[in-house]
């Protein structure tokens, strides 16, 4: 067995010395983190331990953090009890296809915006950013209207449509597409380019860090839409799951066990889009910001 020389021995030992100790103020900062942590997480893992409790249980006075026998039961009479699998697939056709939509009209306006000079483009551009300004609750009403004008009321178009423009996603997109330069465009309508291949070729693939950010913040809106899906879904087969969560707390007996099974349930895809996603969200919202 080799033995360490001397001299890599004291190198070793004047690096562990080199190292600074943690200051006060750094351990109380970690410490003030990890206890806004934990005060966070705490609502979290009382609601995932009581999806595993009984209506006994969940009554019990003084709550018990634990289920005195885990019911996995609940999960599958979420199945069984109401139509789960169809508000599932509405909640999820509703967010890919809106997602889809707000990443085409989106990036389409701020194309325009960045790299088209027409009368009257600033103006037009501040009008669209004002409307980050107004709250839905404003032109809600509005908004029904027209929707129920064009037939739309009761139907999935009904819940997409007026979602898929935002002004958001044509801010974030027109101040990435501004970095690009002007020159690739100029080369690529030289060489015989369209302006629609232009936008698929070139202006697309290089506003990927962009679209990613509008793709993210599109799925997490859509999914926990609430209140334009309660007023555009009259029948029950097109509820979506935020929909079909407060009907059924509005019942005359509410099974809270399958309610917050269900609701678990619910919240997995938005759990694994922001855990596994995101490094994208942060890197996207820099890159945008600084540019």
């Amino acid at each position: 067995m080799k033995s360490k020389s001397p001299a890599k021995e004291t190198r070793s030992w004047t690096s562990i010395s080199n190292r600074k100790a943690p200051t006060p103020s750094a351990i109380l900062r970690t410490a003030l983190l990890l206890t806004l942590t934990f005060v966070v997480l705490a609502p979290v893992t009382w609601f995932v331990l009581s999806s595993f409790k009984d209506l006994t249980d969940l009554s019990s006075r003084p709550p018990k953090l634990f289920p005195t026998a885990w019911q996995f039961s609940n999960y599958t009479e979420a199945f069984k009890m109401y139509d789960y699998k169809k508000y599932f697939f509405n909640s999820v056709f509703v967010t890919v296809v809106a997602t889809m939509l707000t990443l085409l009209i989106n990036s389409m306006a701020a194309f325009a915006f960045a790299k088209y000079n027409f009368r009257g483009r600033d103006g037009l551009f501040v009008l669209t950013l004002a409307m980050i300004m107004i709250p839905l609750q404003v032109i809600l009403i509005p908004i029904y209207l027209v929707v129920s004008s064009l037939g739309l009321v009761n139907t999935y178009w009904g819940m997409i449509i007026p979602a898929a423009a935002t002004p958001t996603g044509v801010f974030v997109i027109r101040q990435y597409m501004l970095t690009i330069p002007d020159e690739l465009i100029e080369s690529a309508r030289m060489d015989g380019a369209g302006e629609f291949r232009i936008y698929a070729r070139i202006m697309l693939p290089l506003a990927k860090p962009a679209l990613a950010v509008i793709a993210i913040f599109s799925i997490l809106w859509r999914w926990n839409d609430f209140l334009w899906p309660l007023l555009i879904a009259q029948d029950e087969r097109l509820y979506t799951l935020p929909v079909a969560l407060a009907l059924l707390n509005g019942q005359l007996v509410v099974p809270y066990n399958i309610v917050l099974a269900m609701s678990v349930m619910s919240i997995i895809p938005v759990l694994f889009i922001f855990v596994f996603m995101q490094r994208q969200i942060i890197q996207g919202i820099a890159h945008t910001g600084l540019k």
